[in-house]
């Protein structure tokens, strides 16, 4: 057993035989975000966030949520990021992220009194529109213009697959992964949640001081859809690959914000639905 996956006896069924076995599983736990920002009464922790998510990149999951919500524009805007609380579970890990900014970074705190409940599968409920991310002033990503060989695509999901150390141990997560125009992967991350595991990416690559990421595309195992293309959109990253079939939301929104969208990458082949000038 490990941090992100726990084994456990099992009654395996094979035809007519039955034997006891162990099996590795993927750890879901629910993890808790604080934020820590100056107010007219002081400096107060406020929760967030509950999201369910698999152990490790803590920090990098709670930076990437604030960037892709706009509550946080740099790295710079952060002071701290530190697990707090009591220790809980197996390994006696803390689940609640506290993060500090800096005092004199604006925080909307009205905005922040929407409740924010995630879960694994469905990532921030209530997004149900384009209107979300209309209002945040976005802007097109029409003149970030790297350009993507096709080969280079189609070569993508196997090198995710090669490099998903807990997906091998237990089939059981999401991976999202941030890749050059060469093909190199800069970054890869692992969850349960395909939100989180993109969350993780982009909080390391803000970081890394690389985002706007107008000179990489991402790579998601499982479908596209709506909240993705939001986070590679705030991320200024102007492509996404989806293992999966991508949602009408997530096709109008690479549309609406000139993204490049593809789906159903898998053995060689995909669908664009967007963004075709960015393939070649």
């Amino acid at each position: 057993m490990n941090g992100s996956s726990l084994a456990i006896d099992i009654s395996r069924v094979r035809g007519a035989a039955q034997e006891p076995q162990q099996d590795l599983v993927a750890v879901e736990e629910p993890l808790e975000l604080q934020l820590n920002s100056p107010t007219a009464e002081g400096c107060a922790a406020k929760s967030i966030s509950v999201t369910m998510r698999t152990p490790g990149d803590d920090a990098e999951l709670a930076l990437g949520f604030l960037f892709t919500e706009g509550i946080i524009t740099h790295a710079d805007d952060v002071r701290t990021v530190s697990a707090v609380g009591p220790a809980a579970g197996d390994h006696e890990r803390q689940n609640t992220v506290r993060v500090e900014l800096r005092p004199d970074v604006p925080v909307d705190l009205e905005r922040l009194k929407r409740h924010f409940y995630t879960t694994s599968s469905c990532g921030v409920c209530g997004k149900t529109s384009l209107d979300a991310i209309r209002i945040t002033g976005q802007a097109s990503l029409r003149d970030r213009q790297t350009s993507f060989d096709r080969n280079v695509i189609v070569a993508m999901p196997d090198k995710l697959r090669t490099r998903q150390r807990i997906f091998s141990a237990t089939g059981g997560l999401h991976a999202a992964a941030a890749f050059t125009p060469e093909g190199e992967i800069v970054a890869l991350k692992e969850d349960v949640g395909r939100h989180n595991a993109l969350d993780k990416v982009i909080g390391w690559l803000l970081k890394e001081k690389r985002i706007p990421g107008g000179g990489l595309g991402l790579l998601v195992s499982g479908r596209a859809s709506f909240e993705l293309m939001q986070k590679a959109l705030v991320a200024g990253i102007p492509l996404l690959a989806a293992v999966g079939a991508p949602s009408s939301l997530a096709v109008q929104l690479a549309q609406e914000f000139d993204m490049t969208l593809i789906g159903f990458l898998r053995e060689g082949n995909f669908n664009i639905y967007t963004g075709a000038q960015r393939v070649h």
